[in-house]
């Protein structure tokens, strides 16, 4: 009998992104001194739509990896291109909700030849996450909460934690929108927590927390750290990953959510907080290869040969890979 593939349920946005590249320094046309009557414009020759959103891109990598990914997520009238995306790689769609009122939510980046940006971000749709109900996803072993509306992550969480199933807090950029008290809340609910470095100082910043403190709220906490790799802390230890080997730097938009879809894959067949990670780094520089979010392809024994080039055990790399509740 063939073994039906894990579901994780994934609750966070759905975007479109607008890449737009400025062939100049914004730094040579924003002049400190006129900050005040700012009025800029800038040619930008290159532009590129891409699917994005923080649900999309984790449920793209996951599936990836052989799962069934279960993104949840509220969109707009004109989905219908990002739809057929997902049909077509076979994501399922029956908890990505249509709100005919609004656009699906869109982030409109600009770059110019320093690597500096510009974002302007319309939340749109994903203001009604609150409207999809974790209950309604069936035969779910493990969930996230990524960045997505306010009183969507709030309620998502509780009902999560309402039915038992073990889940990853991600606040991403989310995270301003929470005081103290909710993340305490959050965390008392939550089974793991993942952040990036960034992340995690304000987080302190916000609730003066310890990296001890919070290890003895959740099972661990997860920090990426970009070219440095990551670092995996439990009430018993901590576990230092390294960045996986990658064939060239081409663009990091999205690299975290590649990273907690390697994560997810890891967690919900109980394997070990370092194997976790170091799946979790080979799905980031995967991503990082590609620009874009949800353009670059692999397969499982591709991915088994990236763990072992990157850490040296086929073995365990292999063993990994086949691992099953």
């Amino acid at each position: 009998m063939t073994e039906q593939p894990s579901r994780a349920l994934i609750c966070g946005s759905a975007a479109f992104d607008t890449l737009m590249v400025f062939q100049g320094r914004f730094r040579e046309h924003i002049l400190p001194e006129q900050i005040h009557i700012l009025n800029v414009s800038f040619l930008v020759p290159q532009l590129r739509r891409e699917f994005g959103g923080c649900a999309g891109n984790i449920a793209y990598n996951l599936s990836l990896l052989g799962d069934l990914p279960v993104p949840m997520a509220t969109v707009g009238r004109d989905f219908a291109p990002y739809l057929d995306w997902m049909q077509r790689l076979a994501l399922p769609t029956e908890h990505v909700q249509v709100i005919d009122s609004e656009l699906t939510a869109q982030a409109f980046v600009t770059t110019d030849l320093e690597d500096n940006q510009i974002t302007a971000f319309h939340p749109g749709a994903m203001q009604h996450a609150h409207l999809n109900r974790v209950q309604d996803a069936e035969d779910i072993v493990i969930g996230i909460v990524a960045p997505d509306g306010r009183q969507g992550m709030v309620e998502h969480s509780e009902q999560f934690a309402d039915l038992g199933i073990p889940f990853i807090f991600d606040p991403g950029q989310g995270l301003p929108m929470f005081d103290a008290a909710d993340l305490d809340r959050f965390i008392e609910q939550a089974n793991w927590v993942a952040v990036n470095d960034y992340e995690w100082q304000l987080l302190q910043q916000k609730t003066s927390w310890s990296v001890r403190d919070l290890t003895q709220r959740v099972r661990a906490l997860i920090v990426t750290r970009g070219h440095k790799g990551s670092v995996i802390y439990t009430e018993d230890g901590q576990f230092e990953i390294p960045c996986a080997k990658t064939a060239a730097v081409v663009d990091p938009t999205g690299c975290g959510d590649a990273y907690r879809a390697g994560l997810l894959y890891g967690l919900m067949r109980d394997l070990d907080y370092e194997t976790c990670g170091r799946i979790a780094a080979v799905m980031g520089a995967l991503k990082i290869e590609s620009r874009g979010t949800q353009n670059h392809q692999t397969t499982l024994e591709q991915i088994e040969r990236r763990l072992a080039e990157s850490f040296g055990d086929a073995a365990a790399a292999q063993a990994a890979l086949t691992a099953r509740r």
